[in-house]
């Protein structure tokens, strides 16, 4: 049911992009669209519980390819098609993951895990269910996954001020990008970043999720200087700080989850990754609200001259 409803979301939300001519309509677009996402994250990281824990490495690996295959695809069509023609050809992207979850995947038994238990002869093998949980019962969870959904939100909030309210303000004059492409080679140079450090985790793990918090928030500082002053004298420099804005995010995802499938007991886990993941999500939501005053605060200052030019 969630799934589908996830599914209905995502082509609805192309829809009312691709063909709305009032603000207020695409805005609608932009918001069921989201809210897609996050149902669709919600509800796959909690199912991953089923599966062993490799599942939480590949699952961020695909989210992190996800990000830059349609960051790329959407800048490679619109060399050629108008940006409503590139949103209605995105429309394959729900009916490629309805046919991949109904008809593709493998569904194992619901709730249900194998404890294997050492006995004074030999070992026995005892199926057990994962109990029911009431909405009490789950709120009372909350306190014990702060540790994983506080520094998980900040990292999401600061990366996502800067993508949503700095990226348009940073602009090289001069370079084989002209401005509106150049928005869209940040999105994607970001979202490489993020597949990378996703796909990391099999290779190198990160306890200290509260570091990246902290990293993150210096990208703030200097990505906020250089939309208000245009101090940074190459347009490489910044494509080397977006994808470490990158790495630094997509790090923080698979770290956190990771952890939670192997400290958070089996039964609690389902409950805690969809508990644990709406933590980005007001994150996100928090940026945007921020970045929007201080979007349009900069754009009334006096335009800056590029150091060097």
């Amino acid at each position: 049911m969630r799934m589908g409803s996830c599914v209905v979301f995502s082509a609805a939300g192309f829809l009312l992009v691709s063909l709305s001519n009032t603000r207020w309509l695409a805005i609608t677009g932009v918001v069921v669209t989201s809210l897609s996402s996050g149902l669709g994250e919600v509800t796959l990281l909690s199912y991953s519980h089923r599966y062993t824990k490799n599942v939480i490495s590949t699952w961020s690996s695909g989210t992190g390819g996800a990000g830059v295959i349609g960051a790329a695809s959407y800048m490679g069509l619109r060399y050629f098609f108008t940006a409503a023609d590139s949103l209605l050809l995105m429309l394959v992207v729900p009916i490629v993951q309805a046919l991949t979850f109904w008809l593709i995947l493998t569904h194992p038994e619901p709730n249900i895990a194998l404890v294997v238990e050492s006995g004074g002869i030999g070992s026995q093998e005892q199926i057990i269910e994962a109990p029911k949980m009431s909405v009490g019962e789950k709120l009372k969870l909350v306190p014990g996954l702060m540790k994983y959904m506080i520094p998980l939100g900040l990292v999401y909030l600061f990366e996502y001020f800067i993508n949503q309210g700095l990226y348009e303000l940073i602009q090289f004059d001069n370079t084989f990008i002209g401005h509106a492409d150049q928005y869209r080679w940040l999105q994607t140079d970001y979202q490489i970043g993020v597949f990378l450090s996703r796909s990391s985790v099999n290779f190198i793990s990160i306890n200290k999720i509260w570091l990246m918090s902290v990293l993150q928030l210096a990208n703030v500082v200097l990505l906020t200087f250089e939309a208000v002053y245009w101090y940074i004298p190459n347009i490489w420099i910044v494509f080397a700080l977006v994808l470490w804005e990158g790495l630094l995010g997509g790090a923080a995802y698979v770290n956190t989850f990771y952890r939670m499938s192997k400290e958070v007991p089996w039964e609690q886990r389902e409950v805690s990754m969809g508990i644990a993941s709406m933590a980005d999500s007001i994150g996100i939501a928090l940026a945007g609200w921020a970045s929007m005053p201080v979007h349009n605060a900069i754009c009334k200052l006096p335009s800056p001259t590029r150091l060097g030019s």
